[in-house]
């Protein structure tokens, strides 16, 4: 059991693990995907360094700065958080489960939307970024998930119990391994996604066309939006909604970073990142 788990590494997350760290809280960083500042070639507008830094160098220096504390930093994908039992969520990686009194989102904001004509056309009206949020309007129906990733499989498995048929569409890409009976894969490129009012087919290069009553987009690795909307935690347009305080609608959850909105700076991060860790501190002797 840890005190709080921190989905990030980048500014935002790190900060909140270095208060949350100091304050003797047993505190573990998860983290996979690439952070934006390993793509910024130099930094000129933060404090503290005359000369600039790299951005990658600055990504990593903070990693070891929070390894240096002993605070746990894991690189492995989180591919699903749940509710559990006495205020505490359960953090689901590729590797195992762990549980903690208080989630604190930092992994940026982004939306894996494939360049396919029709996808941003039809988002809400067979397009949906959220099998937890959204399966259930799918009853008894034939639909697909895009994507050919973790993130694709846990999708999948929200909606096999759901759905009549499941078509995973991987675009191209290499086919995941999985096992079950109203399951199927589909590796072709896709050309299109049609329909007149919602989804009604997808047209492949190939010419060929399959109908489908909806589009479940999974690729990649899932952002903080994507989890705080399987949680109820409020969002507007894939931002995560918090107080002045980095509180969002669910006790002991916060965001901090991109993920809010806002300017997107470094500084901005590191100063939700470290309300974000001071409050989380506040909650918990709170809650002890």
């Amino acid at each position: 059991m840890y005190d709080v788990i921190i989905i990030g590494a980048g500014p935002a997350g790190i900060s909140a693990g270095l208060y949350t760290k100091r304050a003797n809280l047993k505190v573990l960083i998860i983290y996979k995907d690439q952070s934006s500042l390993e793509k910024t070639e130099k930094i000129e507008n933060y404090y503290g360094f005359e000369n600039g830094i790299d951005g990658k160098e600055l990504y990593k220096t903070g990693i070891r700065q929070a390894e240096n504390l002993n605070i746990d930093v894991k690189k492995e994908e989180v591919i699903n958080i749940q509710v559990g039992e006495n205020k505490t969520y359960k953090v689901i990686t590729e590797y195992g489960t762990y549980e903690t009194k208080v989630v604190i989102f930092a992994t940026g904001n982004k939306k894996n939307v494939p360049k396919i004509k029709g996808i941003k056309e039809f988002e809400g009206k067979g397009v949906s970024y959220c099998a937890v949020c959204d399966g259930f309007f799918y009853r008894n129906k034939d639909i697909s998930v895009l994507g050919n990733g973790r993130y694709a499989i846990a999708e999948t498995n929200e909606l096999i119990n759901i759905a009549n048929s499941i078509t995973i569409l991987t675009n191209g890409e290499k086919a995941p391994e999985i096992r079950a009976d109203n399951v199927k894969i589909d590796t072709r490129k896709i050309r299109e996604v049609r329909g007149d009012k919602k989804v009604e087919e997808i047209e492949f290069e190939d010419n060929d066309k399959v109908k489908t009553s909806g589009i479940f987009v999974a690729l990649g690795v899932a952002g903080s939006a994507d989890f705080a909307k399987k949680l109820g935690v409020i969002t507007n347009k894939d931002k995560i909604v918090v107080n002045e305080n980095m509180e969002t609608n669910m006790p002991g959850i916060y965001a901090c970073g991109d993920c809010t909105g806002g300017i997107l700076q470094i500084s901005k991060s590191v100063y939700e990142g470290t309300k974000a860790g001071l409050q989380a501190i506040k909650y918990l002797k709170k809650e002890n």
